[in-house]
């Protein structure tokens, strides 16, 4: 086996890891970089593959981390499958078309502002492009040997974080190697914990929050005292939500505070069309999460769906006391920017946050005490409370991962750190080593290593 890594090295973004194994080249997760500009650029820059080259794609989960270079995988000449589990092909049809249709709105955004040194700008791909790859998804279910050759074997397992999430598993003659992907929580909300593996002869594990634990506090006390307090003051709660996980444990969450009176029964608004669809998704599946019937019909009864531009601008000219969910969970861009822009000048609103923010973003730019940031060419006064509640990262912690390890009957051959910063995975490295003896190494951005029986 050969295995390179075209991304999700030095970053949490990009995930990328080509295996050339028993006559096939595979890419395992097809992701976008994001955050700082010098990792957005590697997206337009040429793979050091021919797209036309690899012969199948298997993606971890959905997040665009992980799936959404797809499209521009496709448009340059990949057409090859693409395997994930059920609710991963659902939530890419929501998420990749969006992305598309972002990304043309932000070069349409540029041209008619010229607001880009380039000109005309434009998008890395567009709807259609998003629209075109998706023919090419083939869901597979969890617990089940899918054979990619005579010779070799693709395994799903429930790796929690999101719907659809899974740790990979590739067998062959030369042995088995293991992808992590994101690895959940295994104590969520919503999600069940990730399943254990038992043995790997290679593994890549995740490091997002390889070097730290996630805060004690519960987040219903938290996000509840943040809520009273803004309401006190007849403020709005704007919370930048990922669409896809998050926006439903906070719907969730939101019931459980309004039900037991721990917070008042001010209106709580769905801003996000995509979150929209991918609660629908969430309520077909309900076997891969924790919530009964009933619990998922009482969290969608309280809260008000925004459909419209309109209505989602008519959110902007009301008055608190009100809390709104929008998307990006960033603050990288959708209906959530033109509400920091309507209500981070009022000191007695409150912006949540509540899940990793990568560097570069303007997520991590107000978290981190930015006095103003940049919305449609604007310099954005943030006057208003800023508030983090970690507790609801659907990430693992780095006692939550080393947990995890645990479960292997036998320790890898080699253990690749991925998906994390620099000090993360450096850190996790050095846990995995003095706690647990293995082999381990921090990988580098475009490395290749031969995998040896």
């Amino acid at each position: 086996m050969q295995l390179q890594f075209l991304g999700g090295t030095g970053t949490v973004t990009g995930s990328k890891y080509l295996l050339e194994a028993e006559g096939m080249r595979l890419l395992v997760d097809c992701g976008l970089f994001q955050g700082w500009k010098q990792l957005r650029l590697r997206n337009w820059t040429q793979l050091p593959v021919d797209p036309a080259s690899i012969d199948a794609v298997i993606l971890t989960h959905a997040h665009l981390d992980h799936s959404g270079y797809l499209p521009l995988l496709v448009r340059e000449g990949y057409r090859g499958p693409v395997y994930c589990t059920s609710a991963t092909r659902e939530l890419c049809e929501v998420l990749l078309p969006d992305s598309g249709r972002l990304q043309e709105e932000e070069a349409g955004y540029a041209n008619r502002h010229h607001s880009s040194r380039h000109d005309p700008a434009l998008p890395l791909y567009d709807e259609s492009d998003a629209q075109r790859c998706l023919k090419q998804l083939q869901h597979c279910p969890y617990g089940k040997d899918i054979a990619l050759n005579p010779k070799l074997k693709l395994h799903f397992r429930p790796a929690g974080h999101i719907l659809g999430a899974a740790t990979v598993e590739l067998t062959s003659s030369t042995g088995r190697i293991v992808f992590s992907g994101d690895l959940g929580r295994p104590a969520d909300l919503v999600m069940k914990p990730p399943a254990t593996v038992g043995q790997a002869d290679w593994l890549l594990v995740e490091s997002t929050y390889g070097n730290r634990s996630h805060e004690q506090e519960d987040p219903r006390v938290q996000l509840g005292e943040i809520i009273r307090r803004t309401v006190a003051q007849a403020g709005v709660v704007l919370i930048p939500t990922f669409a896809v996980g998050r926006a439903q444990n906070l719907m969730y969450l939101l019931h459980l505070l309004r039900e037991s009176g721990e917070i008042p029964q001010v209106p709580v608004f769905l801003n996000s069309p995509m979150a929209v669809d991918a609660t629908e998704i969430f309520l077909r599946h309900q076997g891969e999460h924790r919530l009964t019937q009933a619990q998922c019909a009482a969290m969608c009864r309280n809260v008000t769906v925004v459909s419209s531009p309109e209505e989602s601008k008519a959110l902007n000219r009301r008055h608190g006391p009100m809390i709104i969910l929008a998307a990006s969970g960033m603050a990288t861009g959708g209906r959530v920017l033109h509400h920091i822009k309507a209500f981070a000048p009022d000191a007695r609103n409150t912006i949540v946050f509540s899940g990793f923010q990568a560097g570069g973003t303007r997520g991590a730019a107000i978290l981190g005490g930015a006095s103003h940031v940049r919305i449609f060419g604007e310099d954005i006064p943030i006057r208003a409370r800023v508030e983090n509640v970690p507790n609801f990262s659907a990430h693992a912690d780095a006692d939550e991962i080393l947990g995890w390890l645990r479960g292997f009957l036998t320790p890898p051959k080699q253990t690749f750190v991925v998906h994390g910063e620099p000090d993360a995975a450096d850190a996790l490295r050095k846990r995995i080593a003095t706690e647990l003896n293995w082999n381990v190494c921090v990988p580098d951005y475009l490395q290749s290593i031969k995998l040896e029986a």
